[in-house]
């Protein structure tokens, strides 16, 4: 088993304050505000870019175990994340777009890859209370 520690701190107000977020191995750490996460500034980072992430990475590593135990061994899986942030405020909606160079895979092999991995990264599993989880998934044109 594996645990993963990160840590934020935030001070001031909610407008008026800031914060920063870090993971525990040192590798990465942001800042944020009231302006990047509710009014599209890009002087830092926001928590729902982080979920975002971990979406993206999390389901591109579980698509790509799924395909090499079919023995197709992707060259590559890029996945973008969109993190749709909606007055309440909540996360109403995560949209995946993916592209895989997959060597000899077919069409419907990867698509039932795609959707079992949607279904079934950790990540996804722990954002199961978001309403929609989009994935939109292509084979690189060969």
């Amino acid at each position: 088993m594996t645990v993963s520690k990160a840590q934020a701190t935030w001070t001031g107000t909610l407008k008026e304050g800031s914060g920063s977020v870090k993971g525990g191995n040192g590798y990465f750490e942001a800042p944020f505000t009231y302006a990047t996460r509710f009014e599209g500034g890009k002087q830092g980072t926001t928590p729902e870019e982080l979920i975002g992430a971990a979406q993206a990475g999390c389901f591109s590593m579980f698509l790509a175990a799924q395909l090499s135990k079919e023995g197709h061994t992707p060259k590559s899986i890029e996945t973008t994340a969109l993190v749709h942030l909606e007055a309440g405020p909540a996360i109403t909606k995560i949209e995946l777009e993916t592209t895989a160079d997959v060597p000899g895979v077919d069409e419907a092999l990867f698509q039932d890859k795609v959707q079992f991995s949607k279904q079934n990264c950790p990540v996804s599993k722990a954002l199961s209370s978001v309403p929609e989880i989009v994935v939109r998934a292509r084979l690189a044109a060969r």
